[in-house]
């Protein structure tokens, strides 16, 4: 239990081992793909698979199957201008890289010390600007 008197910042954070997992498998698809960024697409293609994430997206009517093919689609031929041709390790980009820290401080904000998938989806909806929070939004059933 936290001391009253601690503040909620100096709290230490943790990531979910499922989300841990997500994050390592955006990285390792952007990999696949030669890409040279691992993108907010990738995160949210990993996060279909990730329990929380999925259940977050299933109770706004996200149709999964349908947002996975949309996703290899966007991969495939929306993002083939981030393919390089070196073995360099895919870096995530801004805009992966600010979700997470979104959800980091949404977590904190709430007093709690675990970030999961579901604090990433609702990171990634709350940027109204990105193309991954449009196509889940357009995927639902």
């Amino acid at each position: 239990m936290r001391d009253q008197n601690t503040p909620r910042a100096s709290m230490p954070i943790f990531f979910s081992n499922s989300l841990e997992r997500s994050l390592h498998r955006a990285v390792a698809l952007a990999n696949e793909g030669r890409s040279e960024y691992a993108t907010l697409e990738h995160l949210l293609l990993a996060l279909i698979d990730d329990q929380d994430a999925a259940a977050a997206m299933r109770a706004r009517n996200v149709d999964l199957e349908k947002l996975r093919r949309d996703l290899f689609t966007c991969i495939g031929s929306e993002l083939d201008n981030l393919v390089t041709h070196g073995s360099v390790d895919a870096e995530p980009t801004e805009g992966f890289q600010h979700a997470i820290q979104y959800a980091v401080i949404h977590v904190q904000s709430s007093g709690r010390v675990q970030v999961t998938g579901a604090d990433a989806i609702v990171a990634i909806l709350a940027d109204s600007e990105s193309q991954a929070a449009r196509r889940s939004c357009r995927n639902r059933a």
